[in-house]
């Protein structure tokens, strides 16, 4: 069999040696279009619990991450001349440029040929029995099959740069300054003794503001934004010690999340990130197209006939690629609207609130319970019972705890139904704005995604000043407590009360009710309020 693998990353890498360790008599050849020893970016982090698979496939990564990586357990968040560190998150990282100095020593000690400084394109590669695309995320052969393979691509509001520094990070850590234009937010974390990885994100409007748009980003890479080293240089000289940035193709960019309808066609086939994306700061990006590569090698392992062993290869791969996906999106979220986080949240809920924005508070417990009790302790010091416990007074309403029925706050809530889609979000945000004037007790968020919930209950008690309910059936007393503490909610609604007294009993229509009434009929969350109370439907 003849295997032509188009990218030389640590996939594409990693494929072609399980595929050619595993049957000798193929033929593998990876072409990448730069030399052997270029690469953008500084740093790979795995974390130790998502390992297992690479490592039974194959034990190149395990030895390079103990012969030349870095560990830590913990992960440190610094703001406002705080530090909170939160343990049991093994993970280790290492230099991108010696991940890929190893996996090319491994794939021709096995047999595989590599040609670097070629460009390839479909037409090229007739000859071969199967096509690997391992091109990357602007992958020229996933955009040359596009009307068969559906690709789309969300790009996030938020803009990151990636750096690397002297300074020494002794983990992964997340440091946060406000400056004269705006939040700016580090993700670092070491790579080797002498280098760490830093990677900042802000906001469009504070990046505008700090007139970080100047550099063209169209040109070709290499070149990067000296302008922006400077200023952050600056911005964070007191955190980094006064360690200089390093660049390498250093320039701001929009993450873009994306994903494939059809993995393959005929015999081509992506692997990577030329199939799907996640944000970053989930730490998945080469793990996930290594986890493509066991998945493809055996597929191709066990079928002879390669679209069977390609469907094979997609069924298998999709579900946890998706998962991951499903994770990164409210991580992904966070660092859009960082911003008004550290400036409105006391910094040990800051620190929860950014900790659990893909999880909740108990599991975050299993890893490091000392850090959530000392979270609880907080809340405790500031209201004093438990938060599902504590007491809630807003405007005249009177609530003996946190986790309520609906049919409690009645109407002296201002009721809004979250958009599905966060493509929705803005109108949903401008009438609540609008709606809020009238001076409501609660706003009580229903409907829509758990995600565009959270993010419209915040904008109510972070940004309109008007405390927020979020109204969800299915939340866990962790999933409530985690609202909570976190600060994303004041209250957890739920519309099932106890068996003597139904939340919804007596309760009639409200505002603009009657006009969705079809539409909504037979949805769980298309509860209606007392007949006093006001709507807001986007």
């Amino acid at each position: 069999m003849r295997i032509a693998i188009v990218g030389g990353g640590p996939g594409g890498l990693f494929l072609a040696t399980l595929v050619k360790a595993s049957d000798p008599a193929a033929e593998v050849t990876v072409f990448e279009r730069n030399r052997a020893d270029d690469t953008f970016g500084f740093g790979v982090v795995f974390s130790d619990a998502t390992l297992a698979g690479i490592h039974a496939a194959d034990p190149v990564v395990r030895d390079a991450l103990t012969e030349y990586g870095v560990h830590w357990d913990a992960i440190e968040v610094r703001l406002k001349g705080e530090r909170f560190r939160c343990g049991g998150m093994g993970m280790a990282a290492i230099a991108r440029k010696t991940l890929l100095a190893v996996l090319q020593e491994r794939a021709e000690a096995v047999g595989v040929t590599l040609r670097f400084r070629t460009e390839v394109e479909l037409e090229d590669l007739t000859g071969f029995d199967l096509v690997v695309a391992a091109d990357g995320a602007n992958s020229r052969i996933r955009e040359r099959l596009a009307a068969v393979l559906e690709p789309t691509v969300e790009t996030a509001a938020a803009k990151f740069i990636w750096f690397g520094t002297t300074y020494h990070f002794d983990g992964l850590t997340f440091v946060h300054e406000r400056g004269d234009d705006g939040v700016f937010a580090v993700h670092g974390y070491p790579i080797s003794p002498e280098v760490s990885t830093f990677i900042v994100e802000t906001d469009r409007e504070s990046w505008l503001r700090a007139g970080l748009d100047e550099f063209d980003v169209s040109q070709p890479p290499g070149p990067s934004d000296l302008k922006t080293k400077q200023y952050l240089e600056k911005l964070f000289a007191e955190q980094i010690e006064g360690h200089p940035l390093l660049v390498n193709n250093s320039r701001w960019a929009s993450f873009r999340t994306r994903r494939t309808g059809r993995w393959s066609h005929g015999n081509v086939v992506l692997v990577g990130d030329a199939v799907h994306t996640a944000h970053f700061s989930v730490g998945s990006g080469t793990k996930m197209a290594m986890e493509d590569a066991v998945a493809l090698a055996a597929a191709l392992s066990a079928y002879d006939d390669v679209p069977a062993a390609l469907a094979a290869y997609e069924e298998s791969a999709r579900p946890s690629v998706e998962k991951i996906q499903g994770s990164a999106r409210p991580s992904l979220s966070w660092w859009e609207h960082f911003g008004r986080y550290h400036d409105t949240l006391e910094p040990w809920q800051f620190a929860f609130h950014f900790l659990t924005r893909s999880i909740s508070g108990g599991k975050l417990a299993r890893r490091d319970p000392a850090f959530v009790a000392a979270t609880r302790s907080c809340w405790h010091a500031a209201y004093g019972p438990a938060p599902l416990e504590t007491p809630f007074r807003s405007a005249g309403l009177t609530l003996p705890g946190r986790w309520v029925a609906v049919s409690d706050v009645g109407d002296r809530a201002l009721w809004v139904e979250a958009p599905a889609s966060e493509q929705d979000l803005p109108s949903a945000l401008a009438a609540l704005h609008s709606a809020v004037l009238a001076g409501p007790a609660v706003v009580a968020v229903h409907g829509g995604s758990r995600l565009t919930r959270t993010l419209l209950a915040e904008e109510a008690r972070l940004v309109a000043g008007t405390p927020a309910m979020v109204i969800d059936d299915e939340l866990t007393p962790d999933d409530a407590e985690t609202l909570l503490l976190s600060g994303r909610a004041d209250l957890v609604g739920r519309t099932s009360g106890s068996p003597d007294r139904h939340p919804l009993a007596g309760v009639s229509r409200s505002v603009g009710v009657s006009e969705r009434s079809e539409r909504t009929k037979g949805r769980a969350a298309s509860f209606t309020p007392e007949a006093s109370a006001s709507e807001v439907k986007v």
